[in-house]
This record gives C-alpha cells, structure tokens and sequence, in this order.
C-alpha cells in the first residue's frame, strides 16, 4: 500500500485562482489590499519565508510592503512601526514576520496589531474567536491544513485526531479547528506517555514539533491521513518533515510531502486573509 498524495501545491494554485477573481472585484471597488510583512533580524528561513510571501502577493495583485529592519531594533521602534501600520489606511494587513530576534517581546508586539489588520491570526483577539466558535482570522497553517483535507474529502467528524505539538501557532489552533469539525482530538507534547501509542491510535495524525523524522513508519496507523507540518533540512541539505515520509507512506492513507505539502498552504490562507481583511473596510 502506497499513501494517496495530499498536494499542496495543488490546492493552493486552486485557492489563488479563486483569489484573483476577488481580487479583482475588490480593485474594481476602489481598494487595492495590501499586506505589510516586517522582518527583524537576517534569519535565513525567515527571509526566504518573506521573499516567498511578496513573490505571491505580485502573481495575484496584491500590494506588498516590506519593512526589514535590523536586529538592533529596539522593542519600542518595533511597537511604533506597529502603531504607524496600523493607522495606515492603505495597509489592511500586518504580519510580523516569526521568531523575532531574542530581546524583543513576541507577545506584546502580537497583542499590539490592530485585530482587523491581524491576518496572521495570532493576537488574542483572533484566538479568542477561535476559542469561542465565532468568524475571525484563523492562523494560516492550520488552516491551510483543514483546507487540504477538505480538498481530498477528508472528513474529521467522528474521527480520532491526533496533534503532536501544542504551540500557540500550529498545534493549539490546529486542534480546535478539527473540533470545530468534529473530530475527538487528542493534544500530544514532550510529556506525553507512550507517544507511539497514541499515535497508532489516530485516523487523522497532525504532527508539528520540530524534529526530522521522528514520527516513524510503524507509528502511523494503517489507512491514517497524515499532516505533516515540520520543515527541517536533513542531513543531506535537502527539507524534510517531522514524519519519516518514505516508511510513512506504507501505512498511511493520505499523507502530505515536505516539501510541498503545508508550506505552499500557509502563504494561500494568508493571502485569503488579506484579501479578507480588504473587503472588510468595505463596511
């Protein structure tokens, strides 16, 4: 048995598609959504990560900014570029580009973006909609990893979840939105017992933590459709994910690769977000 292939690529180009039609309509309107990205620091992943996301933004029209500003940038500078996007009319969308550089405060500079313009859905307003079951922007790697199952008729209802991570970013949001689908979700972390166990015990496996290739082949119940979200460069160079996707793939139903799974997915539903936060200064 050969897992079917969870294509990210895919099912982004699919949503972009439909974005530019919105796009369009928005601009026939009068309003050009832009997104305005900071970048501290010269974190390698981060900026590629940022060159990424301002090479998407020109494919659909969307306007880009880019601040990158040094990692001496002391946090009040950082707050005060915050408040100035904020209060730019023409920027609908603010993300602060992860993880800052140590001596900077991620939290106060999160809870510091104005909610409307928070289409990295990491302030607390944004996560307390998500919390409570109410429309809001949701963190885009999880959503694009709900959207990728929705794309291959993956249905969560009734179905045991297992997420194996419980960051602020992926893994805690992540888990709630399977149970917004009603999935019955089990959280995993570091203090988990018997974590292969659990694992096997799940039909719909999100893994998250970090760590090349820790989740093995013989973890992976058989038929389970596997979300991987690690991105980790092997001892090769080469991107690998935190599920050893080759052994992985024998047991599994579904799986997505890395690259090409989740990542493409991010950018999508952070663009889906600007756009979003476009048509809401619409009224």
């Amino acid at each position: 048995m050969s897992a079917q292939l969870i294509d990210g690529k895919k099912v982004s180009a699919d949503i972009r598609e439909v974005l530019k039609k919105e796009i369009a309509v928005v601009k026939e309107k009068g309003i050009d959504p832009c997104l305005a990205v900071v970048l501290v620091g010269e974190n390698p992943a981060s900026k590629k990560y940022v060159s990424s996301k301002e090479k998407t933004c020109a494919e659909l029209g969307i306007i880009s900014i880019a601040h990158r500003i040094p990692e001496t940038t002391t946090q009040q500078d950082l707050l005060n570029l915050v408040d100035d996007l904020n209060n730019d009319k023409k920027v609908h969308g603010i993300l602060i580009q992860l993880p800052l550089p140590k001596g900077l405060d991620e939290k106060q500079v999160m809870h510091r973006i104005a909610p409307e313009k928070d289409v990295d859905g990491f302030g607390p307003q944004s996560l307390g909609k998500l919390m409570l079951d109410e429309k809001g922007f949701l963190p885009c790697t999880p959503y694009g990893a709900i959207k990728m199952l929705d794309a291959y008729g993956i249905d969560p209802s009734g179905k045991h979840a297992v997420v194996l991570g419980r960051s602020v970013i992926v893994g805690k949001p992540l888990a709630l939105l399977l149970l917004r689908k009603n999935a019955t979700v089990t959280i995993c972390h570091s203090k988990t017992r018997d974590l292969k166990e659990e694992c096997l015990r799940a039909d719909i496996l999100c893994v998250a933590i970090g760590k090349p290739k820790f989740v093995k082949g013989d973890w992976i119940k058989e038929g389970a459709a596997v979300v991987d979200v690690g991105i980790n460069v092997g001892e090769d160079g080469k991107l690998v994910g935190d599920v050893d996707f080759d052994a992985a793939k024998e047991r599994a139903g579904y799986i997505t690769p890395v690259p090409g799974g989740v990542g493409p997915m991010t950018i999508a539903m952070l663009m889906y977000n600007t756009v979003w936060a476009a048509k809401i200064t619409q009224g």
